[in-house]
């Protein structure tokens, strides 16, 4: 009941707030304009409001390009791009771009012409790691999907909210292109793969809970290359490096029994990845549907199960009000031979957006099969902020 009325609570603000407003609204590294926001992501996820909507019950086929673009029959959906880039003067940067999906009813109801009437909600994160100049920078902005203002289009890929876009260059959707600017931050980044697409799950079906329904379709495109333009603060710089596309789309996807995630994506130097997600039940276990993928370096993909992946927490962080985050890990995969010790660039990648939230670059050491590896990747952190409100800005470490 408490994660419902905090859904409605959250979903009926938004609602008015965008289906009202004359244009898209932006935050820039500040509290965000609702008060008594939740902390979980997870609660925009919930068990109760899956009806009217499709749900993600069995596997499905997969058809690329088509599947990059919208699934407006399911209640939530995200394009997500996050990377680890260099400057050409030796800089180092981690990057994240999010555009969110929201349905706000299963169906646009037909009586009110009005062009400026929408059921679907688009909200966008993008955050910059400057480790060099100690700096986290966040920007957060929402829209209706309504005249133009956000929208998602298949053919030829699209999705944006007025300015900030994640697109193909063409049909075959080979390349790609984000773009996001916000004050003094902004992000221009052409993108190609390096591997194909690989689903997660069983066969693409991402099962969250035993509970039929609690899933989504979900797919990873693990490497691509990176180089464009990057800009956190005065300064604009050139940069090249490695970035990780994310895609989910479905109507439910935790329990009410669950609390959150932790959520890896690791690139090695071997040319290899492994992406697993942790999620954890309110008492803090181990949810035993926790699951992950490892892609080998010719781009082939295992499925990994909750007791393939051992995970243990080597510190933590506690944020100015008290909220303790795990800051630190070793992950041992056996079968893969995988032991890997990832830290944190920085203790303070908290976003203060409208779910606040823990996602940073991480950088990565270890063996495998006994020989020495290193890598880079982001990890996100959910369910551990306690509800209310958020932190002050930051512009730097704390």
């Amino acid at each position: 009941m408490k994660k419902w009325l905090l859904i409605s609570v959250f979903l009926t603000l938004l609602g008015i707030a965008v289906l009202r407003a004359p244009e898209p609204q932006r935050t820039s590294s500040a509290a965000a304009p609702f008060a008594g926001r939740s902390s979980r992501l997870a609660e925009l996820l919930g068990r109760d409001v899956r009806d009217g909507y499709t749900s993600a019950r069995q596997p499905r086929t997969f058809k690329f390009p088509a599947d990059h673009g919208p699934h407006p029959d399911f209640r939530n959906e995200w394009w997500y791009v996050t990377g680890n880039l260099d400057g050409e003067g030796g800089e180092r940067f981690g990057f994240e771009l999010t555009i969110f999906r929201f349905a706000l009813t299963p169906a646009a109801a037909a009586s009110n012409p009005s062009g400026w009437r929408a059921n679907q909600v688009y909200i966008g994160h993008m955050a910059i790691t400057d480790v060099a100049n100690e700096q986290f920078h966040v920007a957060e902005r929402y829209s209706r999907g309504s005249l133009g203002l956000a929208g998602a289009q298949a053919e030829p890929f699209r999705v944006w909210i007025e300015d900030w876009s994640i697109s193909a260059d063409d049909e075959s959707a080979a390349t790609w292109r984000v773009q996001a600017a916000d004050k003094s931050l902004s992000l221009d980044l052409a993108l190609a793969a390096v591997k194909p697409p690989v689903l997660n799950g069983h066969n693409g079906l991402s099962q969250k809970s035993a509970e039929p329904g609690n899933a989504s379709y979900y797919y990873s495109i693990s490497r691509l290359s990176a180089e464009g333009a990057l800009q956190a603060g005065s300064r604009q710089h050139r940069v090249a490096g490695h970035a990780w596309l994310d895609r989910e789309w479905g109507s439910n996807g935790l329990s009410g029994d669950q609390a959150g995630w932790d959520w890896f994506a690791l690139q090695l130097d071997d040319d290899s990845e492994l992406m697993f997600y942790r999620l954890r039940r309110n008492d803090g276990s181990r949810d035993p549907h926790s699951a992950g993928t490892w892609i080998s370096p010719a781009g082939d993909s295992g499925y990994l199960a909750s007791d393939e992946v051992e995970i243990e927490v080597t510190g933590h962080w506690d944020n100015e009000l008290g909220d303790r985050y795990p800051m630190g890990w070793q992950i041992r995969v056996p079968d893969h031979g995988l032991q890997l010790e990832v830290t944190p660039v920085s203790v303070t990648q908290e976003l203060n957006t409208e779910v606040r939230y823990w996602e940073g670059a991480v950088d990565v050491t270890g063996t495998r099969a006994g020989a020495a590896l290193a890598g880079r990747g982001y990890v996100e952190l959910t369910g551990y902020a306690a509800t209310g409100q958020s932190p002050a800005t930051r512009e730097g470490w704390r």
